[in-house]
């Protein structure tokens, strides 16, 4: 009896280190060196350096009032009852890496496009735009004519727009400021 109950405990541990050592193989990203006997040269080339952890990469931000944009019928400008579309931006980020002297960044911008009172399934074409500033200068900017299929006209659509050609002179302080918004462009004269 003291035999068997020792030999199931043995059993039982052997399988949870077994499982164990599985579970961290599955995770080592190397599938084919479980234990990684013999080290792993592929973790040494692409290491994260502490100065791209600590570079500056400036956040991007919504100016006040580009985080909408309405689509009404022709003749129908600002009448709630002949709004197509109301288009919002729900979220913004960015990645940047810095080569040469240059930073390269990817915005990315998601949101939806809500159907208003006469609105129907089909394409809507937004202006988002994406501008870098250091104080009054313009180191980047491009307004996108962005298309999204709106298939039903009673539910929200949802997008994400991303501008991976942001580029400019890496800064030497953290003073650039990087914007995302709809840019309807000046009013039309009536």
């Amino acid at each position: 009896m003291e035999f068997r109950l020792n030999n199931s405990r043995f059993i039982k541990g052997f399988a949870l280190s077994g499982f164990i050592l599985a579970v961290a193989g599955c995770q080592s990203g190397d599938s084919g060196n479980v234990l990684n006997a013999g080290g792993d040269k592929a973790a040494d080339e692409t290491k994260v350096l502490e100065s791209e952890l600590r570079a500056f990469c400036p956040p991007v931000k919504l100016r006040e009032g580009t985080a909408y944009f309405n689509t009404y019928t022709k003749g129908g400008q600002d009448d709630p009852a002949k709004m197509l579309y109301q288009a919002s931006i729900t979220d913004v980020t960015r990645t940047c890496s810095n080569a040469g002297g240059t930073m390269t960044m990817n915005v990315a911008v998601a949101g939806k496009v809500v159907p208003g009172p006469a609105g129907a399934p089909g394409n809507i074409t937004m202006p988002i735009r994406i501008a870098v500033t250091r104080g009054d200068e313009v180191l980047y900017s491009q307004l996108h004519k962005y298309q999204v299929a709106v298939g039903d006209a009673s539910a929200a659509t949802q997008f994400v727009f991303n501008d991976t050609s942001v580029s400019f002179p890496t800064p030497q302080q953290a003073d650039v400021q990087v914007f995302a918004g709809y840019d309807e462009g000046p009013p039309k004269s009536q």
